[in-house]
């Protein structure tokens, strides 16, 4: 696989890193691997250039690198980047950005 700098997203797709899911409840129980939820946070890491609707119209692109957002739960596309796994989505599956 490419090394992160090598990989642009087309069109107005983002490329996420996750964040790490919680590792313990609020009552403070770990939780194994299997019990933990898919994380649904990340930060952006590469935007594509922008692309069109099916109307024609130029879609653009409202984030940009680094930003932390939250996407649909199983939205996307999981890809490895070296060891650690990332996501390719469109920016419409998207749902906010965290403000910092």
């Amino acid at each position: 696989m490419k090394s992160l700098t090598e990989i642009q997203p087309l069109f107005d797709n983002v490329l996420i890193k996750p964040l790490n899911a919680e590792q313990k409840t609020t009552s403070g129980i770990v939780l194994p691997d299997s019990a933990k939820e898919k994380p649904q946070q990340g930060e952006v890491m590469a935007v594509g250039p922008g692309g069109t609707d099916e109307k024609g119209k130029q879609i653009s692109m409202v984030l940009k690198v680094g930003d932390i957002v939250l996407y649909k739960k199983w939205g996307g596309n999981e890809i490895k980047v070296g060891n650690e796994e990332w996501i390719i989505l469109e920016q419409k599956d998207i749902m906010a950005k965290v403000r910092k």
